[in-house]
């Protein structure tokens, strides 16, 4: 069984994504060729934004945007606590500061009630000046951008939105990478938009940050490749990859569909046995991990070990808090407690998951799960 069945997705579409490397190769415009252009084209009208640039990948995409707000020295970007770690890593890369926030307990997503804490904290403790908040949409469900955007506006700051696991996602109608101030997004393979490498993108309707962003991308690039006019970095996606997700992004629809499916019966059948996903209400998740949580890392590490007996694989994201990996350290503020990332990052577990997923291995998945669990 497959975690995630790329094979699968490859063999229903060889003969068009083949046919789209082709040409690529056949025209030789390997870096920045038209099908980047498109691409970027495609995908601002797919989330409803006015400009899309692509990049290397998607923790460029996360520096990019910081790059192009000039978040420095003595700057405090909030983070969600439970994350993978570019959404933090990017941060001193800036030269900022890291102030990590924890998560609700249902949903993964960033606290809008830790971030506030967090925010006060900084004003009244810290010689610092809050900038930026990154809402995480983990695990491919949108974060509560309704109140994340009440306190971004309150204290002035400038919202971020890494939607790394999220593309395809909707909440209140619109789609994800377009709820932030600047939104970013990930091309990594087994991301619900996946090219065949690395790859990213960043999103924004402000046409000045637009044009920055194209700059920096490309070494600060200013009247021509040659000309530089600010310190940037070498982020571009190459043109074989836009013509893959070229290719992708026109079934995109119906594999998100399918997803929804898949997690529909994970949830039916598991909800009795372990803690499973909260309701979307009215969001549409991307799915990018289906991700339960058991009682305690005992019961975890018996789940996994039967799933590996059964032949089944499992994943966790993520076993340790932003707060706790060692290269934060130097500079870690504890402004607010991560009680809930704590009790996350132990129980956690993520199931395979994809839209090729068929009903017997989905009961086969389940009933692992239910047997060391009912031990």
């Amino acid at each position: 069984m497959e975690f995630r069945d790329l094979k699968k997705q490859y063999q229903l579409h060889k003969a068009q994504i083949d046919a789209a490397i082709q040409e690529v190769v056949d025209g030789t415009h390997f870096i920045l060729g038209p099908q980047v252009a498109l691409l970027e084209k495609e995908l601002a009208q797919y989330t409803g934004t006015k400009h899309c640039i692509a990049c290397g990948n998607g923790t460029d995409a996360l520096q990019l945007a910081l790059m192009a707000w000039e978040i420095g020295e003595g700057d405090a970007v909030f983070v969600p606590d439970f994350t993978f770690f570019s959404s933090g890593e990017v941060v001193p890369l800036t030269g900022a500061v890291p102030v990590f926030v924890d998560v609700e307990k249902d949903t993964y997503n960033i606290s809008a009630d830790s971030l506030r804490g967090a925010i006060e904290y900084v004003i009244r403790n810290t010689d610092l000046r809050p900038r930026v908040v990154v809402a995480v949409d983990l695990f491919g469900r949108p974060a509560d951008y309704q109140a994340i955007r009440q306190i971004a506006d309150q204290y002035g700051l400038l919202l971020l939105e890494d939607g790394a696991q999220s593309f395809g996602g909707m909440a209140d109608g619109r789609k994800t990478c377009s709820f932030g101030d600047i939104s970013t997004t990930s091309f990594f393979p087994s991301k619900p938009l996946g090219c065949y490498g690395d790859g990213g993108a960043v999103f924004t309707d402000n046409e000045e940050w637009a044009k920055r962003l194209a700059s920096l991308r490309l070494h600060g690039k200013g009247s021509d490749k040659y000309d530089n006019v600010r310190i940037g970095m070498n982020s571009r996606l190459d043109t074989i990859q836009a013509a893959v997700l070229l290719q992708k992004l026109g079934f995109l629809e119906e594999e998100l569909e399918a997803c929804g499916q898949v997690a529909a019966k994970y949830t039916e059948c598991l909800k009795d046995a372990v803690q499973t996903p909260a309701d979307l209400g009215n969001m549409r998740s991307a799915w990018a991990q289906y991700t339960i949580c058991l009682r305690d890392t005992k019961e975890r590490e018996r789940v996994i070990a039967q799933m590996k007996a059964d032949g089944i694989p499992s994943a966790v994201y993520y076993k340790k808090p932003m707060h706790r990996q060692d290269a934060f350290a130097a500079k870690l503020i504890e402004a607010v407690p991560c009680e809930n990332t704590e009790y996350i990052c132990a129980r956690c577990l993520s199931l395979p998951f994809h839209p090729y997923l068929q009903e017997a291995e989905i009961e086969a998945v389940c009933e692992s799960i239910k047997s060391a669990v009912m031990r």
